[in-house]
């Protein structure tokens, strides 16, 4: 800073203010635009202080090659560095073992998971469930390849879980049995759950009893669609009054809020570098790998990420423009 100035240069804030910074941006403008405005800014995209919280969901929809998400949950799950805390990657390209294994092995400050539409499967979910014991909030909604020894076996390991998505589609229930057997795992293994998101699951009345029976601490529950349950209001009213039930029949359309009120880790103001060991900290930071990122971006391209410098439409591709 100048003798007498009042402010930082930007070039000079430390890489943790940088990375508060840089989340308001779009996940094209980290890796395409950033890296390009100088070489201290370059070092914050590359370390873990911009991927505390990854959320790929919209740019993981558009993907036509699933091998695209996969590469890009690696490389931004690894400059994480362990620091990871909320992952929301939507799973049309996720079908691989590998990559559930590998969003696992890096889970162990996770508390926030969305992997909705995934093709993971019941044995996955009980290979992995061991490591994902810090998740405080889960989406697994539409993912038509799991049922009720999954969610036995996130239950059973999952000990903080307050919060669960499993919506369906109606397309994917039609003509379906009954589903209780998910409800009633819910209602054996996850005592602590908060709120309980099932939308169009084919789920009686019974099951859905035993669920607000066993979840004392049951504050919301979504059951748009679950015309197989007929629930006594003024019952609930009376014996549960902290519950809001939505649902069974379809009003309108209903708005979720994005559910962070009950982790902890929710306010990405509270990852400050001192929570990252330095050594591992330092290996992202080598002279080495910054210009090997500086000079090459063979695999932002392969990525589909490219930086459109000089087209003045770049923005028709979804870009963003050159600065």
């Amino acid at each position: 800073m100048e003798e007498g100035g009042d402010y930082r240069r930007w070039d000079e804030l430390i890489p943790d203010a940088l990375g508060l910074i840089f989340k308001n941006l779009s996940l094209n403008e980290i890796l395409t635009v950033i890296p390009r405005v100088c070489k201290s800014w370059g070092k914050a995209v590359i370390g873990p202080y911009c991927w505390q919280e990854i959320d790929i969901e919209d740019w993981s929809k558009e993907r036509c090659f699933p091998g695209d998400v996969d590469r890009m949950l690696r490389m931004l799950i690894t400059r994480s560095a362990g620091s990871l805390r909320k992952l929301s990657v939507s799973g049309t390209g996720l079908h691989d073992d590998e990559i559930f294994s590998f969003i696992a092995d890096h889970a162990g400050s996770v508390h926030t998971l969305r992997l909705p539409r995934s093709e993971i499967t019941d044995p996955i979910v009980e290979s992995i469930a061991g490591r994902l014991s810090t998740l405080s909030f889960l989406d697994l909604s539409y993912c038509n390849r799991i049922g009720a020894h999954a969610l036995e076996a996130i239950g059973k390991n999952c000990k903080m879980l307050l919060g669960l998505c499993r919506n369906m589609h109606p397309v994917d229930t039609a003509g379906k049995s009954s589903l209780d057997d998910e409800a009633h795992a819910i209602a054996l293994t996850m005592s602590k759950l908060r709120r309980l998101e099932m939308s169009y699951h084919l789920v009686s009345t019974q099951s859905v009893l035993e669920i607000i029976y066993s979840c004392p601490e049951l504050e919301f529950l979504d059951l748009r669609g679950c015309h197989h349950a007929k629930l006594d209001e003024k019952f609930l009213e009376e014996r549960y009054p902290k519950l809001k039930v939505l649902g069974p029949d379809v009003v309108d359309q209903y708005e979720r809020n994005e559910w962070e009120e009950y982790s902890d880790f929710s306010d990405f103001s509270e990852y400050l570098a001192w929570e990252f060991v330095a050594g591992e900290v330092g290996d992202h930071y080598d002279n080495e790998s910054l210009d090997e990122m500086w000079d090459d971006e063979g695999r932002l391209e392969d990525l589909e990420l490219r930086f459109y410098e000089g087209i003045e439409d770049a923005g028709l591709y979804g870009w963003p423009p050159s600065p």
